[in-house]
C-alpha cells in the first residue's frame, strides 16, 4: 500500500511537467491555479499531468510537507519545485520558465 508521500513522490518523478492546482486546467478553481495553468500553455507545453488537489485531500494536506511549500499552485518540472502562480509569472515575464521548459524537453 502507497502513502500519499510516495504517490507525490511517484508522480513528480515519473512526470517531466507535474502542475498541483486548485481544479484542471479546463476548470481552475483560483485564479492563481488558472494563471499557473496559462503560463504553461503560453510557454507551449501540451503535456503536463495537472492534478487537482481538491479531489484529493490527501495529496492536498501532505503535499504540504513534500515540498515545504504551503500554498498552491505547485509546479514540478524533471523532479524539482520550481514554485508557485507568482514565481512562474515572474519567471515568465523574464524569460526564465521558457528555458528551465526547454532544458527539461517540455516545451
Amino acid at each position: 500500500m502507497t502513502t500519499p508521500l510516495d504517490r507525490i513522490r511517484d508522480q513528480v518523478t515519473n512526470n517531466t511537467v507535474v502542475l498541483y492546482m486548485k481544479g484542471t486546467p479546463q476548470f481552475p478553481q483560483c485564479g492563481f491555479s488558472s494563471r499557473a495553468a496559462q503560463v504553461l500553455q503560453a510557454c507551449g507545453v501540451k503535456d503536463f499531468l495537472a492534478v487537482n488537489v481538491l479531489a484529493d485531500p490527501e495529496i492536498f494536506e501532505n503535499l504540504k510537507y513534500y515540498a515545504n511549500w504551503p500554498t498552491f499552485p505547485q509546479l514540478y518540472v524533471k523532479g524539482e519545485l520550481v514554485g508557485g502562480c507568482d514565481i512562474m509569472i515572474e519567471m515568465y515575464q523574464k524569460g526564465e520558465i521558457q528555458k528551465v521548459l526547454e532544458e527539461a524537453q517540455a516545451a
